[in-house]
């Protein structure tokens, strides 16, 4: 098993996915949720999007079934939220901590591993920023909720974004794991300043 610095921040960007999952549960306040239901939206926050990339990819199984870290990774988001819940909520709402970090990390990882799987550029950018964000719109669904994506603001471009600059440093030979904190802090920063500012895309009218 691959134990690299990498690895190690997949690790990260897992428990705060279901830091972000768990806590939204707490907040959505239509619902009462139990213990269990809490830990289950975390645990779909955090599986979602790179259960979707290995089923596209056929890596056979997914990386939760092959690799009990992912699950332990996972389990410690939840405690946290059950032991620290106001703390985390606190933070959370402002400028959606814990999801911008997870989208972050989740995007530059998913895109490499697409790489590894011999996948063109265009096609491993875009399952970059589908294991960022799937997770999250499973977890909206769920909770009735309109997923981030439709959302006004920036969320899906700024995943695709670091996802590029991932693949255009990568094609310069630029160093792994400074490439992945560039390029993963780079989706964070985007998030942030568009969430802050209120920034969005233009819409499309129909005329």
């Amino acid at each position: 098993m691959d134990f690299s610095f990498s690895y190690y921040i997949g690790l990260a960007g897992i428990m705060v996915f279901a830091i972000s999952g768990a806590v939204a549960a707490l907040e959505h306040k239509e619902h009462h949720h139990d213990v269990f239901s809490v830990f289950f939206t975390g645990f779909i926050t955090a599986i979602g999007g790179g259960t979707l990339r290995d089923i596209t990819l056929g890596n056979y199984p997914v990386s939760w079934v092959k690799d009990e870290n992912i699950l332990w990774a996972i389990f410690l988001g939840f405690l946290l939220v059950i032991f620290f819940p106001k703390r985390l909520t606190k933070l959370r709402s402002e400028l959606f901590l814990f999801d911008t970090l997870g989208i972050g990390i989740y995007t530059v990882l998913g895109t490499r591993i697409a790489l590894d799987h011999g996948v063109n550029f265009f096609a491993s950018a875009l399952l970059g920023m589908i294991s960022a964000i799937f997770g999250g719109v499973i977890r909206d669904t769920l909770m009735n909720e309109v997923p981030f994506i439709f959302r006004k603001e920036i969320y899906a471009t700024a995943c695709l974004a670091g996802a590029v600059l991932y693949l255009i440093l990568h094609s310069f030979q630029f160093d792994g794991n400074l490439n992945l904190s560039i390029s993963a802090s780079v989706v964070v920063i985007i998030r942030i300043i568009a969430v802050k500012y209120n920034l969005g895309l233009p819409k499309i009218k129909i005329f």
